[in-house]
């Protein structure tokens, strides 16, 4: 699917959620599986930063374990980014190169404020913190 994609232009790829970090097969996480049996010319993956950290995972180690990999990232937490103090976005963001992310997109799933705010909020975080380099 990946080399049909590619030869029409479009990327093939694979975004996250927790459960591929929690799900094991051999004792090793599904996700690991994916990276390790995808050509990387054939497929990206989207990291989701908050989901990955909720599988029990450190989005730092796949960075190690599988660089240039991650060629895009949802940009998130469990509600505006940088909201729950729970992940470290600057170390994240120190490692954007290794992990290959050439984009990232914000997302926000649950709302402390109208959705449209809770977004600008979460853009704003972003746009401030001299550590991003989107």
């Amino acid at each position: 699917v990946g080399e049909k994609c590619n030869a029409a232009g479009i990327r093939f790829g694979y975004h996250n959620h927790a459960k591929e970090f929690t799900t094991q097969f051999e004792g090793k996480p599904v996700y690991d599986w994916m990276l390790e049996l995808t050509d990387p010319e054939k497929v990206m993956f989207q990291l989701d930063i908050y989901w990955i950290v909720e599988g029990g995972k450190d989005p730092l180690d796949y960075f190690a374990k599988y660089p240039g990999r991650f060629e895009l990232w949802h940009i998130k937490d469990k509600e505006e980014v940088a909201a729950s103090g729970e992940i470290d976005f600057e170390a994240v963001f120190a490692e954007r190169e290794k992990s290959g992310a050439e984009y990232g997109i914000v997302e926000v799933e649950e709302y402390n404020f109208e959705p449209i705010v809770s977004c600008e909020k979460s853009l704003e975080f972003l746009m401030a913190a001299d550590y991003v380099d989107f």
